[in-house]
This record gives structure tokens, C-alpha cells and sequence, in this order.
């Protein structure tokens, strides 16, 4: 995130992490020559307990507790961040969320809640230029 909106950030790799990994990586927040360049991030309230199951281009993700005190506008960014990160994988179409193994309402861009598959697409508005 910066100044309140998604920004892509590219941190070059020697091979394509597993979608666990990316996960593991986009959760770790800013490295410090990021937070310099005034990243930040809105998953600290945000829980993932599991790893990512992959399925037919649906990505889901296991979300656990959320800490108390998450404003509604972090949930909308922190959201954002996991779909629109793991939707630019080749491998992945759709990310879904789950919480205690149930599917979880998440809120959109467009501050409705969608329990079902997601896309870069319901967070398009929130994507600053890079």
C-alpha cells in the first residue's frame, strides 16, 4: 500500500515462489527499502492459519481471527492486497476466503461483501498508478 491505495511491487525472485511462499512473503509487510519508499501494509490485523490450496485456478485461503480495532477500510485493503497479489499468478483466477473452514464475507471496493470467488477486478478502483 501507499497513500491509502494498492501499489504493485515487484521484488525480483530466480524462480517463481510457491503460492504459499508469495503468500508468506506479502504477509512479512514492507522490507525496510520499501518502507523508506513510503510502503506499507493493511494485513496486520489479518490472520492466514493455513497455507493456500490451489484448485482449478481458485485459490483459497484460510483466514483466522482478526484483531480488534481493524478499521472497515483496512479490511477492503488488506483483502486487496491477498487477491490482487496472488491474481497475478499465471496459475491463479479467483481467490476465496474461509474461516473455521466456512466460506467468510469479505468486504469489496465497492463496500459490499462477497463470500464467493474474487478478482483483481473488485479492487480495481483501489490500484494507484506504480
Amino acid at each position: 500500500m501507499r497513500d491509502a491505495g494498492l501499489v504493485a511491487v515487484h521484488r525480483p525472485a530466480e524462480r517463481m515462489p510457491a503460492i504459499d511462499e508469495q503468500l508468506r512473503h506479502l504477509l512479512s509487510g514492507p522490507t525496510a527499502t520499501e518502507r523508506e519508499a513510503g510502503y506499507t501494509s493493511a494485513l496486520t490485523g489479518i490472520t492466514v492459519t493455513g497455507m493456500v490450496e490451489l484448485r482449478a485456478g481458485d485459490a483459497t485461503v484460510e483466514i483466522g481471527s482478526r484483531s480488534d480495532g481493524v478499521g472497515r477500510s483496512d479490511e477492503v485493503l488488506a483483502y486487496g492486497q491477498i487477491v490482487c497479489t496472488l491474481t497475478s499468478r499465471a496459475d491463479v483466477d479467483t481467490v476465496s476466503f474461509l474461516h473455521d473452514g466456512q466460506p467468510l464475507r469479505v468486504p469489496r471496493a465497492d463496500a459490499s461483501l462477497s463470500d464467493g470467488r474474487l478478482t483483481g477486478a473488485d479492487y480495481a478502483n483501489l490500484v494507484l498508478p506504480t
